[in-house]
């Protein structure tokens, strides 16, 4: 800290060195709230109420963006809108039966009459209808012991004996069947629910399963799972296009009485929004740090697009030409909303309304062949963007070098190249939020079992969640997928795992869960 006799004298200098305080602190204080909001606020990414409608008012006029960007205003202006359908009498509420669903087992139950003869002449009661109501009723999860018995059958002649063979088990040895297995890791990995609760959960239905008995389970299924997941990754890395985005997890670090920072990786292959027909899958995978050379492992075979956020380590992949690097929007759009969370800067609200425009083409080309999104993009969106580009580049010229928001716009600059590809080739996205939703699972995971045992638990983590995601981006109820896999796996080729792919697999009907 400086102290008044260490101060220059020149005015100039002090100028300069306020200046550079108020940078600093202005950093200082965003840095702060974007912290805090992490930590605390809501994960989405709200504006006020008067920006959203001047936004909302943007996307619906797409056909009124200027020439010239000296035209564009800072902020649109508000039109009353005005419907031209007449006013509906409001009638009174009235709650719609709701039918439950046909696949729920029933039980009736018959509520006849006291008497046999009418209570007020005694004569004969004959059937004249019925009135029936239901009612929506649980029953608690269940145990059940499967007991294989197996005759020994001997020879009058020779004396031989015939015994059926023992049916294989998911784990040798355990008492768990794959129902039980499949249970335990869609709890912890789909509903987020750890060991310990489980064991609790377990115990108040009279099975008393500790959590270093299921933590064995959880292992030694995701062992028995990693051919499956190295199958998903091959099917994978044979796409055109990935997205790719990383997080991190903790993993406990013994001998030092704390835990360390690991990092779950995640691979996804989704091409539904541009019309193709090709199952998506998404592949996990874990590591110990965040360095560079374990993105580049994992993707040392894969040739194509890769969708992904600014994250240095790719920077090697994209350097032979082998894979094409295409950024993410979401993400430049991310720190212009930091800086309009913090200060409302209008500069800040002015680049997300813009970038908004983007994203209005792109609501009306979902699900559309690349060729036709192509189209669209080059007719809409390249004017839009190459207004933004100049607006871009007029605005670092008037803020401040080291202010947050010339920070924000050179992350978009330096990469407005790969941020644009997506207008020259309708196989991309405008974003990364494939990546970014494939995560959401994980974090909310970490939450709720703070961490990893250790480095090889990370990497068991990492199968389940891939066989579980690949499950649900196909629509496909995770247990009972996982069910009908750990029926088979054991016994199960490992040239013929495709078999078991979520795509490629006969499974009954998800109501099995409640008839089990």
């Amino acid at each position: 800290m400086l102290s008044p006799a260490s101060l220059p004298n020149e005015i100039e200098t002090l100028k300069r060195l306020l200046i550079s305080r108020d940078e600093m602190i202005a950093k200082l204080v965003a840095e702060i709230a974007r912290l805090k909001r992490r930590q605390f606020g809501r994960s989405a990414e709200p504006m006020d109420g008067d920006l959203l409608a001047q936004l909302q008012l943007a996307l619906g006029d797409l056909q009124a963006v200027p020439d010239r960007v000296d035209e564009l205003p800072l902020a649109l202006p508000l039109e009353e809108s005005v419907s031209s359908s007449p006013q509906r009498r409001v009638l009174p509420f009235r709650r719609a039966v709701r039918a439950f669903p046909e696949h729920l087992p029933r039980e009736t139950i018959l509520h006849h009459p006291s008497a046999c003869a009418c209570p007020e002449c005694g004569g004969a009661l004959h059937r004249l209808g019925e009135d029936v109501s239901e009612m929506l009723e649980f029953v608690p999860g269940y145990f059940k012991v499967m007991r294989h018995i197996r005759p020994k059958l001997s020879c009058g002649q020779c004396g031989r004996i015939v015994q059926q063979l023992a049916p294989s088990r998911p784990i040798e040895r355990a008492m768990a069947g794959p129902g039980l297995l499949a249970q335990v890791l869609v709890s912890k990995y789909a509903d987020h629910c750890p060991l310990y609760r489980q064991a609790g959960i377990y115990r108040r239905s009279g099975v008393d399963l500790d959590r270093a008995t299921l933590a064995n389970w959880v292992a030694h299924s995701a062992r028995l799972l990693e051919p499956l997941a190295d199958a998903i990754e091959h099917y994978v890395l044979s796409a055109e296009k990935i997205h790719s985005d990383d997080t991190p997890t903790p993993v406990l670090d013994p001998g030092r009485g704390r835990t360390k920072i690991g990092r779950i990786w995640t691979y996804v292959r989704d091409d539904r929004p541009s019309a193709s027909r090709t199952p998506p899958a998404v592949r996990y995978r874990y590591s110990p740090n965040r360095r560079g050379i374990h993105p580049q492992d994992h993707l040392r075979e894969f040739h194509g697009i890769l969708q992904a956020d600014g994250y240095a380590g790719y920077a090697p992949l994209y350097r032979g030409g082998q894979i094409v690097e295409a950024a993410c929007w979401a993400h430049a759009r991310r720190k212009f909303y930091d800086i309009y969370a913090t200060s409302g800067s209008p500069l800040a609200a002015e680049a997300i309304r813009r970038i908004g425009l983007l994203y209005a083409i792109e609501r009306e080309i979902r699900g559309k062949t690349p060729e036709e999104r192509r189209a669209v993009r080059q007719d809409e969106a390249t004017g839009i963007l190459a207004q933004f580009r100049a607006w871009l580049d007029a605005t670092l010229a008037q803020v401040s070098a080291k202010s947050e928001l010339a920070g924000a716009i050179r992350y978009a600059l330096v990469r407005w190249e790969s941020l644009t590809l997506y207008c020259r080739d309708g196989r991309i996205e405008i974003d990364n939020n494939s990546a970014e939703r494939s995560i959401r699972p994980v974090v909310l995971g970490r939450r709720n079992y703070l961490f990893a045992g250790s480095d090889s638990g990370g990497e068991h983590a990492a199968n389940i969640y891939t066989l579980i995601g690949t499950a649900l981006l196909n629509q496909i109820e995770p247990y009972v997928y996982l069910r009908y896999v750990l029926e088979r796996i054991a016994d199960q080729k490992s040239n013929r795992m495709d078999e078991l792919l979520p795509w490629n697999v006969q499974l009954p009907d998800p109501t099995e869960r409640q008839a089990a």
